[in-house]
């Protein structure tokens, strides 16, 4: 989960305000080949400072950024897994829909 928000980092640094170092995520553009540590400790470093609010805890800020970030940024990022779950659930509502 946390990986998608670094595909969405326009989101991110909206969500955590003043304060968000942007330059302390990672810039491999396919969250995908992130080390899970990694996604978690530049998460970490760039909401050190914020001023709004504390720094990135999963249950604290993790389930209202999940209902935030961009589906189309997530997809880009993420184009293997995203993709592969998005294709799913578009196929299952659609097949609900007939």
């Amino acid at each position: 989960m946390e990986a998608w928000f670094l595909a969405d980092r326009e989101t991110l640094a909206g969500y955590f305000g003043q304060g968000f170092r942007i330059n302390a995520l990672s810039m491999q553009p396919n969250v995908e080949l992130i080390d899970k540590l990694d996604v978690f400790e530049s998460l970490k470093a760039a909401t050190r400072n914020c001023k709004t609010k504390k720094p990135y805890h999963k249950t604290r800020h993790g389930y209202e950024l999940v209902g935030l970030i961009r589906p189309d940024e997530v997809r880009r990022g993420s184009p293997t897994h995203a993709a592969r779950l998005f294709d799913c659930l578009a196929k299952a509502c659609a097949h609900i829909a007939k």
